[in-house]
């Protein structure tokens, strides 16, 4: 299945885009979500925090067509 994904400040700077599209394996899941994006630099680290539906997902949620997934980069305040 392909699945876009937003991809946000330095992550989109690595990547060069805001969205990109990747091919996850059936039955699509945010683990696969993770994998394929963690492949597209090895600048990106292995785990990020991913969201569906913005909501924080584990690697087990299945991803569904139409859902909205992101991946988030570590975030500072202050």
């Amino acid at each position: 299945m392909k699945v876009t994904v937003r991809v946000f400040a330095s992550y989109a700077d690595t990547i060069g885009a805001d969205r990109v599209t990747v091919t996850v394996p059936e039955p699509p899941t945010v683990g696969g979500v993770r994998a394929a994006v963690a492949a597209l630099s090895p600048a990106l680290p292995p785990r990020p925090l991913i969201a569906v539906n913005e909501t924080y997902a584990t690697d087990d949620v299945p991803i569904a067509e139409g859902d909205e997934v992101a991946v988030i980069p570590p975030v500072a305040g202050g």
